[in-house]
């Protein structure tokens, strides 16, 4: 749906964006993930016609992106920016009307919204009296209040308490399901983890890794591994020999604990668990895959060793 095409774009030629390319297909929840002042923010308004890029091409459906396509995207920007002395009601209609509702368009898609989140009280308040998570929800709806085919959200979740980050969450798969395609771009890595499909990792102004979620925690898996079981730790320690390492424990309870392994040689996971059975009580095993944090550190961290190179 959204191609980014060798897309560079510099500050008192300082590089922002250095030849960035990727693409988002239609209907997918895609990542977007960096450190501060890696450009995420820059190529986020360079999409929405806010910034022009020196260089590249910004397509949308295969049309070279123009103002004209501004309506069909919901863009839900970092720096939040709302009306403190306007109420939420004249706030929301405000903006349904520049994205192209009709006033009556604006006033029932709103109540649907504000019915859906629990929030019709709120109608008449101004948005000064508001609470922050408050005003981050007002916020989330003014931008879907269209109903837009692409959404874009920088830093959707922060400023949210764990309820109200769950509660956007589903909003968003549900979306996905619907057909949405979403672009997110956070810090939380958790979230990317739980809902994205496909990711990228811009780092210094560069992209440094794209693709499936799954396909990189597998491409960056250690071989290691978990079990959760009842029993002795003295008598777990001795099935595992000489094969497999126990490289951490947690302990749960007076006998029960989760213990992490790495594989050594040829063994496998089948291995792991013939030597175990009969001598502890296996409750759950399973492979350890690397988080997207653990990715995201990883490769900013090899970036930093080939710059000092």
């Amino acid at each position: 749906m959204l191609e980014v095409q060798h897309i560079s774009k510099s500050f008192a030629r300082k590089p922002a964006l250095s030849d960035i390319s990727l693409h988002v297909s239609e209907g997918e929840i895609f990542g977007l993930l960096g450190p501060n002042g890696a450009g995420k923010t820059t190529l986020i308004r360079i999409i929405n016609k806010i910034l022009e890029q020196d260089s590249g091409i910004v397509r949308l459906n295969g049309e070279i992106f123009t103002e004209r396509h501004l309506a069909l995207i919901g863009y839900l920007p970092e720096e939040r920016g709302l009306y403190r002395s306007m109420t939420v009601e004249a706030h929301a209609l405000l903006l349904g009307q520049l994205r192209g509702l009709s006033a009556k368009q604006a006033q029932i898609q709103l109540d649907l919204w504000l019915e859906k989140f629990q929030i019709a009280d709120w109608k008449k308040k101004r948005i000064e009296e508001l609470s922050k998570g408050m005003a981050q929800k007002v916020q989330f709806i003014c931008t879907v209040l269209h109903d837009p085919k692409l959404l874009i959200l920088d830093e959707p979740l922060s400023g949210f308490d764990p309820v109200n980050i769950e509660l956007i969450m589903q909003e968003l798969r549900e979306m996905k399901q619907g057909g949405k395609t979403i672009i997110l771009s956070t810090h939380n890595m958790k979230s990317v983890e739980e809902i994205c499909d496909r990711a990228a990792l811009i780092h210094q102004s560069k992209k440094i890794l794209e693709g499936k979620v799954s396909d990189l925690q597998q491409e960056r898996k250690k071989g290691d591994y978990a079990v959760r079981f009842r029993g002795n730790m003295i008598a777990f320690v001795n099935a595992l020999w000489t094969g497999f390492e126990l490289v951490d424990k947690e302990i749960l309870g007076d006998d029960r604990f989760v213990a992490k392994l790495k594989m050594r040689g040829e063994n496998s996971f089948e291995d792991l668990l013939r030597v175990l059975i009969g001598q502890v009580q296996i409750e759950a095993a399973w492979e350890v895959l690397p988080s997207m944090q653990d990715i995201f550190i990883e490769m900013v961290s090899e970036e930093k060793e080939v710059s000092n190179a």
